[in-house]
């Protein structure tokens, strides 16, 4: 058995060779991403193991089912950026990682939270000019709020526990309502009915075509003067003009963004100063005290990392040897 692992970085590479000492299986380890250049070096192996925020366009596929390849395991959790007609036409075999680690997305959300909401970084600011007055810089308490949930999967459960053990009110919506929550009553009927009680909204979803851009100038429109909005989950969740809008007007009082909707060849990237950075929008929102603004980060802890290269290398062994695997992804 031979597996090809695309875009592995220094920080996933012990974890794979780990992996690889301990199954007795090769694994070549590429440090390039999939795309048209380098699919052909999928040829002679069993199953390719890839992460990245490029599409897995038809053309990619296509070429990588023609070298013989169609056992594909992701090590992240979006397969929105998959053609699922080529890998239905392909006979792919396709796997996630669901799970890797709900509790590191959710703990970076309400850190990401706790420094908006205590003015840390104004205070940042202050302190390194010399500055350690406290007023007009006031904070705010979690504990009186009420924090509004959206999607309640993995991730947003975590971070329900840690907002409901600041002590604050939570409230949460999905179209699939988690059992255990119904019977404590945390589920609104609507966004709408979300929007009108949330102080904070913490954003879990993934993205789909129904979801894109969901948190538009209708939506802030709905919202409560002066909210909270966090996105750790999908860019394209939220229409960035909307949201530079109503932080202008006021209407958003600050946000923390994980993830950007134009981010693919910008994040994770070193354009050496900060004017360099290709994005003007962008560069908007960074400027702002009242926006935090990371390069899609809050999965990016040890235990992560493991387990994301290793759960993967082990859903494409599955696939390998049976054609079955533990998290299989239906298109």
């Amino acid at each position: 058995m031979k597996i090809i692992a695309y875009g592995i970085r220094d920080d996933e590479q012990p974890y794979l060779e780990q992996w690889s000492k301990d199954q007795g299986i090769e694994v070549k380890a590429v440090k390039e991403l999939l795309d048209e250049s380098t699919v052909d070096l999928a040829k002679g192996y069993d199953g390719a193991v890839v992460y990245q925020q490029k599409p897995y366009t038809a053309a990619v596929l296509d070429k990588l089912a023609a070298n013989g390849v169609t056992n594909l395991s992701l090590r992240n959790v979006g397969v929105d950026n998959v053609d699922a007609d080529a890998v239905k036409r392909n006979g792919f075999k396709v796997t996630n990682v669901p799970a890797y680690s709900p509790e590191a997305i959710a703990e970076f959300t309400v850190t990401e939270l706790m420094r908006l909401l205590r003015r840390t970084p104004t205070f940042d600011r202050k302190q390194a000019n010399g500055d350690l007055r406290w007023a007009p810089d006031i904070a705010d308490e979690l504990n009186s709020m009420t924090v509004g949930v959206v999607a309640t999967g993995r991730i947003g459960r975590a971070a329900m526990k840690i907002y409901q053990g600041f002590g604050a009110k939570v409230i949460a919506y999905d179209v699939f309502h988690n059992p255990e929550l119904e019977k404590q009553g945390i589920y609104v009927d609507t966004m709408d009915e979300l929007y009108a009680q949330a102080d904070v909204i913490s954003l879990h979803a993934p993205a789909t075509k129904d979801n894109e851009k969901m948190i538009n100038d209708d939506a802030f429109s709905k919202m409560k003067d002066g909210v909270w909005l966090l996105n750790p989950a999908r860019g394209a969740l939220v229409d960035t003009d909307a949201l530079i809008r109503a932080l202008d007007s006021g209407k958003v009082a600050g946000a923390a963004l994980d993830v950007y909707e134009d981010e693919v060849g910008i994040f994770n990237t070193d354009f050496g100063s900060f004017d360099a950075i290709p994005d003007e929008r962008l560069k908007n929102l960074m400027k702002r005290e009242n926006v935090l603004v990371s390069p899609h980060i809050a999965f990016y802890t040890k235990t992560a990392v493991k387990n994301m290269v290793q759960f993967a290398l082990n859903n494409n062994k599955q696939l390998i040897e049976s054609g079955k695997a533990d998290n299989v992804v239906k298109f």
